[in-house]
């Protein structure tokens, strides 16, 4: 039996991050049916078969996403995420112990404040981030429809790390004991199923396992790759009128 690589910190739930779902909800009152920014791409591992570095993978993916259905692909190397997991959380390849994995909203407010590698001459910034309750599959959706996707971390069973287990979907009556942590990106949706990649390959997601399994989830704001896009996503204007409104929810 072959298990994949974890490298999701437990979740640390900042009080200080805004919340998403007011805002969002203003935005886009009833997210369309389904949506999918990247359908049909195909996934680099980025080397989260040897490393824990799921969450800088989880970046690489927002910016592919993106960038693809906005503009054109900006696809980061194998280095650039490893030298992006190496500077948020001191990951030495040359040092095995120094690969413990990362805390989601530390990489996430390093990409605010820092920025991380990108191919090209510009650094890549996010605008802003917010917390999307887990339980609530309406405001995941309106997250990927609206921002391009949702950022979420996941406490993963066993069965769910094997190479070959199929969709992730989630029964009470399997053997459900955790392996660990894990980083997703999920791009797209349908009424009965959230699409990610994860580990160099495209997934389904149940609603019900991600109501189980899933710890955290944030939208992400990017200007510098996500706007002007056909369909419900926003123009700038629209994204500055939300990051506005998260930051006003944040302070009340």
């Amino acid at each position: 039996m072959i298990t994949r690589k974890l490298g999701k910190l437990p979740a640390r739930h900042d009080p200080r991050t805004f919340r998403m779902a007011e805002p969002l909800a203003a935005a886009l009152p009833v997210p369309p049916l389904s949506a999918n920014w990247a359908n049909d791409v195909s996934w680099p591992m980025w080397a989260n078969d040897r490393y824990g570095c799921c969450t800088q993978v989880g970046v690489a993916s927002a910016i592919r996403t993106w960038t693809g259905a906005a503009q054109a692909p900006v696809l980061l190397s194998e280095s650039q995420v490893m030298d992006n997991y190496g500077a948020e959380s001191g990951f030495n390849p040359d040092i095995p112990s120094t690969d413990r994995g990362a805390v989601e909203v530390d990489v996430l407010e390093r990409w605010r404040v820092e920025g991380y590698e990108r191919p090209g001459q510009t650094r890549d910034y996010l605008t802003a981030y917010g917390f999307v309750n887990p339980q609530d599959v309406a405001g995941a959706q309106r997250s990927i429809a609206f921002l391009g996707g949702l950022y979420i971390g996941l406490s993963l069973p066993e069965w769910a790390c094997v190479v070959g287990c199929g969709d992730w979907d989630y029964t009470p009556d399997r053997n459900n004991a955790i392996a660990g942590g894990h980083c997703v990106w999920l791009h797209g949706y349908d009424a009965d199923w959230f699409y990610l990649n994860t580990w160099g390959e495209q997934k389904r997601m149940s609603h019900a396992f991600m109501r189980q399994f899933c710890d955290e989830a944030y939208g992400l704001v990017s200007r510098q790759n996500w706007m002007c896009v056909d369909g419900v996503s926003p123009n700038g204007e629209m994204l500055d009128a939300l990051v506005s409104e998260m930051r006003a929810a944040a302070s009340v």
